[in-house]
């Protein structure tokens, strides 16, 4: 099966400094492509370059083969989005913004109406769709961004810490909503700090550590790379060379040490 994206030997330098450098990978219809890695090790940077908002200094992006800066607006219009930290209009309720994204995405007046019912309805929005955005909370906020993002099905659906500020209701929805999607056919590419949801929904890992790949494969491979050791103790070893068991014990022990 051809890769629906795929990102080859992408190296971007901001101001001389190499913040990613010849990372590779490709992602299939119907897979969960994770990447993981601690603050500074690019994960954004190369969200940032596959969804053609950052030019990459060296390397390639390719949609179906070809280079996405062929043809960027057809590919934005084939690819979902959610980034990291979504700018909404404040002033704008929930339910005129849905309304702004589906007529820049083409969508009849009725496809709009039932698909925003059911997906405000879904995450619990509906009661509030006609209140302004800028009274919403994180979560309410980022129920929107991901419901705008899936409004036209995407081919390819790219998340960039998805489950920021969502309850624990609405975090498990939206994994189920992610896995069924996938499992239909729809490519994901899903970039988060948080270990235990990329464990429950990736089917491939990509690590990063300080701009560079140091492992990548299916979830099964990854783990097995790890030589007995769990997820998080493993990607713990690989990529941020720290052992968090000894510096806890080195933070009690001055917790509890005798005052005076």
């Amino acid at each position: 099966m051809a890769p629906i994206l795929e990102a080859q030997n992408l190296s971007k330098k901001y101001s001389g400094v190499l913040a990613v450098e010849d990372i590779s990978f490709s992602i299939r219809a119907g897979q969960i492509v994770g990447v993981l890695g601690p603050n500074g090790s690019g994960k954004s940077t190369t969200v940032k370059m596959i969804t053609g908002l950052v030019e990459p200094t060296r390397g390639t992006v390719l949609f179906h083969g070809d280079p996405i800066g062929r043809e960027l607006s057809a590919f934005k219009s084939a690819m979902g989005y959610v980034p990291e930290q979504p700018d909404l209009y404040g002033f704008m309720t929930g339910w005129e913004y849905l309304d702004l994204v589906a007529t820049l995405r083409g969508l009849g007046r009725r496809q709009f109406r039932e698909k925003a019912t059911a997906m405000l309805e879904g995450f619990t929005l509906f009661a509030s769709r006609n209140v302004p955005i800028g009274s919403y909370s994180k979560g309410m906020r980022q129920r929107i961004v991901v419901i705008a993002a899936l409004m036209h099905d995407p081919e390819l659906l790219v998340l960039d810490e998805p489950f920021s500020g969502l309850d624990v209701t609405s975090a498990a929805v939206l994994r189920n909503v992610i896995a069924r999607l996938s499992a239909s056919g729809t490519a994901v590419f899903f970039s988060s700090p948080v270990l235990e949801q990329a464990d429950k929904l990736c089917t491939h890992l990509v690590l990063l550590k300080r701009g560079k790949v140091v492992g990548s494969g299916t979830m099964d491979e990854v783990k097995a790379s790890f030589s007995g050791l769990g997820l998080e103790a493993g990607f713990m070893q690989l990529t941020e060379q720290t052992d968090a068991d000894r510096i806890a014990q080195d933070i009690v022990s001055s917790v509890r040490a005798p005052s005076g």
